[in-house]
């Protein structure tokens, strides 16, 4: 069942009811400044920090679902409706919601009197602008009147929601008129402040919510908009809100404008005032004046609008399956983008008050960003490198404001070091970049603890070599990728700390997906080192990549698959011996891809058990038989109801790795199988049991063994985006950057037919035609570059040429 369609020319997904399984959202903002938008107008708004610096209040977990935005109220001769639908949920005569590139339209009517309402965060400023188009469709002259509505956060969104014998008596606001200032702590930092301002003289405002509410009412039953009659307030200690009433009458076919604007203001120092409790207007009434009229917020748009397609441009595929271009051309590489602004922090099912930026997270979302923002790539490498420890660990997460270390989670997640080999290679692969191995970078922000980043990832190298357990593979640590298996669990004390160290006295578990990680990411510094012509280092990288190959082959491979792991007390994990959690996704996925096993035949055993094993109708699940009860020695990852998260739920997050593995030995058929089965596009037919948004990947879906097996859940901020363009971009398409150029090597279904990619590359743009007249899964037999066949697939990369044109024939 579907909810909507795709209009690829738009580049926009068109919801045609808002009664969507769940709340289907955009995300509006790309530097600073952010808004989570969804089709009934709900979600909230900061600046920065969703925890830290939140200017709208949302309530998670609420009933009914999704209440709080920013909405608009029309009451039109007793009849009260949103153009959005919530939060009165009266029955709209039509509606449609376009969720855009960094913009969401919402167009909607009632009793043939129309309301548009475009929402979007403009790229020079840290405002949110909300258009509404207001039309009278009908024979007869409206008069009506509309109510503009948002509820301010008191900035700290865990303070707002929790310290109310404070926060219940420090609401303050200014109005100065269409224009409403939340100036609350403003007292005492004097450095920021928000506003909710409209182009337009208002016939009254509210800045109390009870006042604009009532006793006891809701937002679905506002005592003002009942009324049709503001009431003036201005809120002192209680909850602060900006509200604008317009009484407003059309003729017969005449439509109005009116532009509200929700914005954050940081003064700098000198603009500082010197009362304590008066702000200076100055910045904001400037930011105002720019789009105060509807022709500046046409520009605005239309700027925005060519800023996403100018980024879109360079990866751009044509073939004959018109899902799998409008997911590379345009969705999958917006959700990279957004992932890599907001990282984990801000969605609807991570509140923004807690996560912050993931190590982890960070350095794989690189992966799928950074051929199209290389320079802010750079700096986040910085930012990640810099959260790292002097022995090569580092904090498993960072807050994006302070960019300082999470000391509640802290570190020990072993897999972390070697994400950032992994984010620095796709950097200078991409961009030919070597200088950023010479910045000088701190050792957990520490300026007096510094190092270059080479030397980096040197210790992050060395970090996995000199953390190895009896079987010669790497320490677990807290956990590895799957933050739930934690098989250090039983041998820890209360308070106890997790071992860091090399092998000692005591149980110690180990990890053969990181063994997987480090051969793979082992090689990619090895060859870093080549190019800067270290080649003694690079000789003891490679011998140490190969004790870890060999290390897998002699310890974690378990007949027809590979190992998980070994838990504290030398047990497997992971393995037909075990009753439950026979065989996981992970290590088949990244120890294949990573080259392991495929020379001696193992690895075509491992992915045909994944198949056997682990496959169903939606995806494959991330291990078998599921656990059907709490194993001590296992942790967190045997708490879950079987089907869901780590218990045998799929994680779309690693079915790339394992459609990766596929494509490496040759078997573009089932790639190209896996990969459809996550694909939110593939999906849209079935949204009504897939439930999120079928224009973005979800973290993850109930596996086979749930009450509600296909239903996905945290959209949107997840590696799943990441990881899937690198499969379907560089394996399934094959269009792989390298450190001496492009290499092409496709990997494609039968019968897929002949393909077009235009891909810019270190400012050049590639223009390639793939011709496959035989049906071949993989394999180039010639490859023509600007009418000279080379001597093999990699384009050789030539500094100054600004383009190149490009043949490939496949048989």
């Amino acid at each position: 069942m579907k909810f909507g369609f795709f209009d690829d020319n738009e580049k926009e997904y068109v919801i045609t009811t808002p009664k969507t399984p769940l709340p289907w959202i955009n995300y509006l903002g790309c530097d600073n400044f952010f808004s989570l938008y969804s089709n009934t107008c709900g979600g909230y708004t900061f600046y920065k920090d969703a925890k830290l610096l939140r200017l709208t209040r949302y309530r998670y977990n609420n009933i009914p679902t999704d209440t709080g935005g920013k909405y608009f109220y029309i009451n039109d001769n007793g009849t009260i409706w949103n153009p959005g639908w919530q939060p009165t949920k009266t029955e709209l005569d039509s509606y449609e919601c376009r969720h855009g590139l960094g913009y969401s339209r919402i167009t909607s009517s009632k009793n043939k009197l129309k309301a548009c309402v475009t929402a979007f965060v403009p790229l020079e400023d840290n405002c949110e602008i909300n258009q509404v188009l207001l039309t009278n469709d009908s024979t007869d002259t409206k008069t009506f009147s509309l109510f503009s509505y948002v509820e301010f956060c008191l900035w700290n969104a865990v303070d707002d929601m929790t310290n109310f014998q404070r926060n219940l008596s420090i609401g303050e606001v200014e109005v100065d008129g269409s224009e409403i200032y939340h100036k609350t702590e403003y007292r005492e930092r004097r450095n920021h402040y928000a506003i909710f301002a409209a182009n337009q003289k208002a016939d009254g405002f509210d800045t109390s919510r009870d006042a604009f509410l009532g006793a006891y009412n809701a937002t679905d039953d506002p005592a003002v908009v009942n009324s049709k009659c503001s009431a003036n307030s201005i809120a002192s200690g209680w909850s602060p809100i900006g509200s604008h009433h317009f009484n407003i009458t059309l003729k017969p076919g005449e439509s109005k404008s009116l532009i509200f604007v929700l914005g954050y203001i940081e003064n700098k120092e000198e603009d500082k005032w010197e009362s304590l409790n008066i702000i200076n207007k100055k910045p904001a009434k400037a930011m105002l004046s720019r789009y105060s009229s509807d022709e500046q917020v046409t520009v605005a748009l239309n700027n925005l609008k060519d800023h996403w397609n100018q980024l879109l441009s360079k990866y751009v595929v044509s073939c004959k399956d018109d899902k799998l271009c409008r997911m590379v051309n345009i969705w999958n590489q917006y959700q990279c983008i957004v992932t890599f602004n907001m990282s984990r922090s801000a969605s609807y099912y991570e509140s923004g008050t807690g996560r912050g930026m993931g190590f982890r997270d960070s350095c794989q979302d690189l992966l799928g960003f950074v051929h199209l923002i290389p320079d802010r790539a750079r700096e986040r490498i910085i930012d990640i490198a810099s959260t790292q420890f002097e022995d090569g660990s580092a904090y498993h997460q960072y807050q994006p404001l302070t960019k300082k270390g999470n000391l509640d989670i802290g570190s020990g997640f072993n897999d972390d070091p070697l994400w950032l080999i992994a984010c620095v290679s796709a950097y200078i692969r991409e961009t030919g970049d070597l200088s950023i191995l010479g910045e000088t970078v701190p050792f957990d922000n520490d300026e007096s603890k510094t190092a270059s980043l080479l030397e980096h990832l040197r210790r992050s190298f060395d970090y996995t070599l000199t953390h190895l357990g009896p079987h010669k593979l790497p320490l677990i640590g807290r956990a590895d990728w799957n933050d739930c298996l934690n098989l250090n669990c039983f041998s820890k004390e209360p308070g106890e700390s997790f071992q860091t160290t090399g092998p000692s006295e005591g149980p110690i578990a180990e990890s053969v997906f990181i063994a997987g990680m480090f051969v793979k990411y082992g090689k990619e510094y090895a060859t870093i080192c080549h190019e800067l012509n270290d080649f003694e280092e690079e000789v003891r990288a490679l011998a140490a990549v190969e004790s870890m190959n060999k290390a897998v082959l002699e310890s974690g491979w378990d007949g027809q698959w590979f190992l998980r792991a070994y838990d504290a007390n030398s047990n497997k994990v992971g393995s037909h011996e075990c009753t439950e959690g026979k065989i996981f996704i992970e290590p088949q996925g990244f120890c294949v891809l990573a080259g392991i096993g495929v020379e001696e035949g193992l690895a075509k055993k491992a992915l045909d058990s994944v198949k056997e094993h682990l496959d169903t109708k939606y995806g494959i699940m991330l291990l078998q038989p599921a656990y059907s009860k709490y194993y001590l020695n296992l942790g967190e990852i045997s708490s879950y109801p079987p089907g869901y998260k780590e218990n045998a739920g799929i994680f779309c997050h690693n079915n790339p790795w394992v459609s990766i593995a596929e494509s490496v030995i040759g078997r573009g058929d089932r790639a190209f199988e896996i990969y459809q089965k996550t694909c939110p596009a593939y999906l849209e037919d079935i949204s009504e049991i897939h439930r999120t948004e079928p224009y973005v990947y979800s973290q993850m879906i109930a596996g086979a063994d749930a009450v509600f097996h296909g239903e996905a859940k945290n959209s949107w901020l997840t590696g799943t985006a990441a990881w899937t363009f690198v499969n379907v971009s560089q394996y399934i398409l094959g269009i792989q950057p390298d450190y001496k150029g492009l290499v092409i090597n496709p990997c494609v279904p039968s019968g897929f037919g002949d393909f077009t990619i235009t891909r810019e590359f270190r400012n050049a743009i590639y223009y390639i035609s793939i011709k496959n007249e035989h049906n071949t899964q993989k394999g180039i037999s010639k490859l023509i570059v600007d009418d000279k066949e080379m001597f093999s697939n990699l384009i050789p990369f030539e500094k100054g040429k600004t383009t190149y044109y490009v043949t490939a024939i496949m048989e």
